[in-house]
């Protein structure tokens, strides 16, 4: 009879969506959470724990199972699952895999069973109303030591503020939302909870470092910046979307600062994909309408190539509408002589490895 109930639960492993952990996409998983009807990894299942009143965990392969367990399992599963308590899970929200670290996984895990975030909307008001304060410890850029600050989001002024004191009335530094962005990196920082802070000042890259004691807290930080990202490149850029490859094109999110054009797999990436340095018409520097007729996938319509003195850049976009902007855009730059700092910028651009 065990080797049965043992063989039932291994063959719901293999079902399909079951073959992957519920929360963070671990390969094979073979822990439980039997009150809530997922199959999770080892990593997860110690999370679980922390929240018995919400879910109970168990071995599918060393512990002992009864019929109604299994029968539960059967009729819930990982899709089932997903569909009830990630279903209005907003798009900026970030969930996290197996190689995120602690603190991410475990407040995604917490906001999905415990406070069920992703079922009731008006939970997410936190990270979603478009205007966040509190204090958060900032590392003092000279001595490392870290110091309370009043740290302040509005997407209606479109920036990330922080205060030195209480009660100043001019911020020490304010960074726009859309140059912004923040990433985990406890290790970096020497903080479970350490969030690191890129913003764009003066055309150069800054990071500040950040954490709360409370990790609920600095993870809706966390989110408010990418929903406040988020719902600005939905002003600046509508439209887009980030499917990812068909016939030799990969869908990309694409942002212009200056003459530099960046692209990201996902608009609130930290780090561009790639860069490329756009000059003047002068420079051997063109933008043309449509693609090379040898260009694999006959189908795109509405293709852009640059021309820079090293090679071509092929790009193609979803709509007429878009196409006409983006060659615009890029008309305008390449029209504007280059200034003396901008050949040092090309310079570096033609070394990078």
């Amino acid at each position: 009879m065990a080797k049965e109930k043992k063989r039932a639960l291994l063959e719901l492993l293999h079902r399909d969506g079951n073959q992957l952990c519920a929360d963070c996409g671990a390969p094979d998983p073979d822990w439980a959470s039997y009150t809530l009807g997922v199959f999770i990894c080892l990593s997860c299942s110690g999370i679980h724990r922390n929240i018995p009143n919400v879910s109970k965990v168990k071995s599918v392969r060393l512990d002992a199972w009864d019929e109604a367990q299994i029968e539960f399992m059967a009729c819930n599963g990982n899709h089932v699952g997903r569909a009830k308590y990630e279903s209005k899970t907003p798009s900026f929200y970030y969930k996290p895999t197996f190689s995120d670290c602690q603190l991410l996984r475990e407040q995604w895990i917490r906001a999905k069973y415990e406070r069920k975030e992703f079922i009731y909307a008006e939970k997410q008001e936190p990270y979603s109303a478009g205007y966040r304060e509190g204090f958060l410890w900032k590392r003092g850029r000279d001595n490392g030591q870290f110091l309370s600050r009043k740290f302040v989001l509005t997407e209606r002024e479109g920036a990330l503020k922080y205060f030195n004191k209480n009660d100043a009335k001019e911020p020490k530094a304010i960074m726009k939302i859309e140059h912004l962005n923040a990433t985990f990196q406890p290790a970096k920082i020497g903080n479970p909870h350490g969030l690191q802070i890129t913003y764009l000042k003066d055309n150069s890259t800054r990071n500040i470092f950040v954490y709360h004691e409370d990790g609920k807290e600095i993870v809706d930080w966390f989110n408010a910046i990418r929903a406040a990202r988020f719902h600005y490149l939905q002003v600046a850029f509508p439209g887009a979307s980030d499917n990812d490859q068909t016939e030799g094109f990969k869908k990309r999110w694409f942002t212009m600062d200056d003459r530099r054009l960046m692209y990201f797999k996902d608009p609130l990436d930290a780090f561009a994909r790639g860069e490329v340095f756009i000059g003047s018409k002068e420079n051997s520097y063109t933008v043309l309408e449509g693609l090379p007729p040898s260009t694999q996938g006959h189908h795109w319509q509405h293709g852009i190539t640059i021309v820079t003195p090293d090679r071509k850049f092929l790009f193609a976009c979803e709509t007429e509408g878009d196409q006409r902007e983006w060659i615009a855009a890029f008309q305008k730059v390449i029209n504007r002589p280059m200034l003396p700092q901008e050949y040092a910028v090309e310079a570096h651009f033609k070394h990078k490895p």
